[in-house]
């Protein structure tokens, strides 16, 4: 596929345009809290911009057209998965989550459960959100190649540059500007591309009598593995940090309500016209990487502004939905491990000067803090954090080019949740009911099985057998309590 200099400068200038704006948004931003949540102060479009920036990344766009290809239009369960999931996070979870003065899922875990199980929580969602921005690598490495002509280890490079100028100085602010901007440039121009990939599908006798049987079938295929990835997203967006993260910077409860519905009408339908394309593709041009429909399509079937500023959207679709991941990332193991660790070291160095006798009158102001002049601020190491998770990312999806979009995403969905979903729940719905021992053991053991049941290759979905072991430790101990 050739792509011309024209193409190539709209693209460009499409994702220079939201970037800036990213940038612009940045220059507020000089505190941890600014950069992780927002200053607390977001509106109802800046939470979901900052909610659907994240989740509509190449899953739902490159991931969802690429496997209709394959399978038709049962790809768009992935998004419709994303949806239900935000909606129910607006119905029951928003809100008490917010009432909290919190920063990460992690952090109110340790509040219900004791210290142990909040750094683990932070570890075990950290490596599940990871191959969820590993995701999202795979595609944006594939089409920066292409475009630019280039092999992969450039293309990524490149990415995980603008990956770092759209998150590195504003952090969710800057997430929340460029998701509501890029949310417009994808609604609008995959309406378009979708509409006319979808009445070709369906009028024209040559593209349609090529089409496979079942093709416009949601439940085409196995039932029980499309309802288990189904249930693996749901449940994964409701305890995921970049999500939850969003629904913490808004201004009050009510807000990070009506911001997760909104995200959720946002997300839902944009998977239907990425199918489309991925079904129209697989017809007429059954050569063409599957990874490659979506692109190929904008670039070669549609006129040259509108091909370019899709391509624009569907580029910022990833780039934002890396940042948002690593951010959540980041924002976790800043606060919940490197900030709690050096709180713990300091105080521990206070104690022991006020212990000993020769050194009662020292000052303990002059003990190093988090501002110290030889000591990275928490900003700062909150950035570092972000900026490694980016490119250990892309360095992930450079060794497994090839692989299938979604399954990194499922795959994503079903680790952090069999360990987190259950004691979130019941930190939230049923506090004080389950013992702090019983809450970490059920995060440890379900992560394991869900580990075992992944690298072992068994049958069944990794997140059933996760939950499975994780409702064995806390049933019965919620039962005793009863």
């Amino acid at each position: 596929m050739e792509v011309s200099f024209i193409q190539i400068a709209i693209i460009c200038a499409t994702i220079a345009v939201v970037l800036g704006f990213g940038i612009r948004a940045a220059r507020s931003v000089h505190s941890t809290k600014g950069f992780s949540v927002g200053g607390r102060s977001a509106g109802v479009p800046l939470v979901a911009g900052g909610i659907a920036g994240t989740c509509v990344g190449g899953g739902a766009t490159v991931g969802t057209a690429q496997l209709a290809a394959t399978t038709g239009l049962s790809a768009w369960w992935f998004t419709i998965g994303s949806g239900v999931g935000l909606i129910i996070m607006g119905l029951f979870y928003a809100k008490p989550l917010r009432r909290t003065a919190l920063e990460t899922i992690p952090q109110f875990l340790a509040q219900n459960f004791g210290l142990t199980c909040g750094v683990f929580s932070s570890i075990v969602s950290s490596i599940g959100i990871l191959f969820s921005a590993v995701a999202s690598c795979l595609p944006a490495i594939y089409i920066i190649s292409v475009l630019f002509g280039i092999s992969f280890v450039p293309a990524t490079i490149l990415l995980v540059l603008a990956v770092a100028a759209y998150a590195f100085f504003g952090g969710m602010k800057s997430a929340g500007v460029g998701g509501i901007l890029k949310m417009i440039v994808i609604w609008v121009t995959m309406a378009i591309a979708g509409f006319m990939a979808g009445h070709a599908v369906l009028t024209d006798p040559a593209v349609s009598s090529s089409l496979p049987a079942g093709t416009f079938n949601l439940f085409h295929g196995d039932i029980s593995h499309i309802l288990a990835n189904f249930a693996s997203v749901v449940i994964g967006m409701l305890c995921t940090q970049s999500y939850i993260q969003a629904i913490f910077s808004a201004s009050n409860p009510r807000t990070a309500s009506v911001a997760a519905f909104t995200a959720a009408l946002i997300s839902l339908p944009v998977g239907l016209p990425c199918a489309m394309v991925g079904i129209y593709m697989g017809a007429v041009h059954p050569e063409v990487t599957p990874i490659l429909s979506l692109p190929v399509y904008l670039l070669t079937e549609q006129p040259t502004l509108l091909g370019g500023i899709a391509m624009g959207g569907i580029m910022l679709s990833l780039i934002g939905s890396i940042a948002g991941l690593s951010l959540g990332i980041g924002t976790m193991l800043s606060r919940d491990i490197f900030h709690r660790a050096r709180v713990t070291l300091r105080a521990r160095k206070i104690h022991k000067l006020a212990g000993n006798p020769e050194q009662q009158e020292i000052d303990i102001t002059e003990i190093p803090t988090v501002n110290h002049p030889y000591h990275l601020s928490e900003l700062a190491v909150t950035r570092l954090i972000v900026l490694l998770t980016i490119a250990l990312a892309a360095f992930i999806a450079l060794l497994n080019e090839g692989s299938q979009v979604l399954f990194w995403n499922y795959l994503s969905m079903a680790l952090r949740s069999g360990g987190i979903f259950l004691p979130l729940s019941f930190a939230i719905f049923a506090s004080g009911t389950i013992t702090n021992l019983s809450a970490t053991l059920s995060m440890a053991c379900s992560t394991a099985a869900a580990l075992l049941v992944v690298f072992l290759g068994a049958a069944g979905n990794p997140l059933f057998f996760g939950l499975a072991v994780s409702a064995l430790f806390l049933v019965p101990c919620y039962l005793r309590h009863r």
